[in-house]
């Protein structure tokens, strides 16, 4: 998810009453909760999508970085009381509930991120394996709302004297709960219909489904489905009423062209197989050079726009040897 929600999440646990445990309870939260995008720094040396949501959001980061940053916090508390320019209504520091403020708000990072398309490498370093929920897009204007709305009604509460403070952001936390909850189901139920569809339209079997939320609209998903060498497309739309409509066409994956060998040892196009899920590419020779176009099925649909889409360019000569190779194999 984008940082905005990240922080939001952070901001409503705190709001909710685990601001009020420790004095920097806020800020161990929403730290936390945005600290395993430090992994962002892979882009300082082109290493964005290698690095992207796998050693940060994975069990030894979870060991190291949320006491790291309750150190740091109680540190900053303690340099501030040193020079007298700690606030005077800040609460004492509670180095055991800074601790676990810290992990709480980490702990809200990799269960978001989890919720979309993109997918988390949670077991980093110990498994390369991706985990994708298909539950939100990756930007939900709908969990900015709720959980806004929360923390913007709770913090009013609070300068307004009123007991009850806390309420409006545990409200926001469990109808953003709830939310997310119909979501899954609903992406669920998409998996389960596209699977019906396509074997109904004679396009299977299918051995996959990505049940795609998109912008804004709740009640759509865009649908890829997997053969064995191929991607399907489609829409579903829940409103007016449940509607899926699938493309006749079938895309091919193109990924057991010879050609692909070749470009695998193009850095870019390694990170990008790396990290892509449903990667598919077009192949265009000439007698100098050949193309290769790859692109993911979740983001680049089957006209490969987008921007997760990678070319590169081979001479024909070495696309040539790499093919010669193959077939002399036994």
């Amino acid at each position: 998810m984008d940082n905005l929600a990240h922080s939001l999440a952070g901001a409503a646990l705190g709001e909710a009453g685990l601001k009020k445990k420790t004095g920097l309870g806020m800020a161990a939260l929403i730290i936390g909760a945005n600290l395993p995008d430090i992994d962002v720094l892979g882009l300082l040396v082109n290493e964005n999508l290698a690095w992207r949501r796998g050693w940060t959001h994975g069990p030894i980061a979870m060991l190291i970085l949320p006491p790291l940053l309750a150190a740091a916090l109680a540190l900053f508390d303690h340099v501030q009381g040193k020079r007298g320019t700690r606030p005077a209504d800040r609460l004492p520091i509670h180095r055991g509930w800074l601790l676990a403020l810290a992990y709480v708000g980490w702990f809200s990072h990799p269960l978001l991120d989890y919720m979309n398309t993109y997918g988390i490498r949670l077991l980093m370093p110990f498994s390369e394996r991706w985990f994708y929920g298909d539950v939100l897009f990756i930007i939900d204007l709908w969990i900015w709302i709720m959980l806004g709305l929360g923390v913007w009604l709770s913090r009013r509460r609070q300068r307004q004297g009123s007991a009850k403070a806390a309420r409006p952001a545990r409200l926001s936390l469990a109808l953003s709960s709830a939310y997310i909850l119909a979501m899954g189901l609903s992406s669920d139920a998409a998996d389960r219909m596209t699977r019906d569809q396509a074997n109904a339209q004679g396009l299977g079997p299918v051995t996959d489904v990505v049940a795609s939320p998109v912008p804004l609209n709740p009640f759509r998903r865009d649908m890829v489905f997997v053969t064995s060498d191929s991607y399907g497309f489609g829409t579903l739309n829940w409103r007016p009423a449940p509607h899926i409509h699938l493309q006749d066409r079938l895309i091919k994956t193109n990924m057991d062209d010879p050609a692909l060998a070749e470009a695998r040892k193009d850095k870019a196009v390694a990170d990008f197989l790396y990290w892509s899920r449903l990667p598919y590419a077009q192949v265009v020779r000439t007698p100098t050079t050949t193309t290769v176009t790859l692109a993911d099925a979740r983001y680049g649909g089957p006209a490969m726009r987008g921007p997760f889409v990678v070319t590169v360019k081979l001479p024909a000569s070495a696309v040539a040897e790499q093919t010669q190779r193959g077939a002399d194999r036994p």
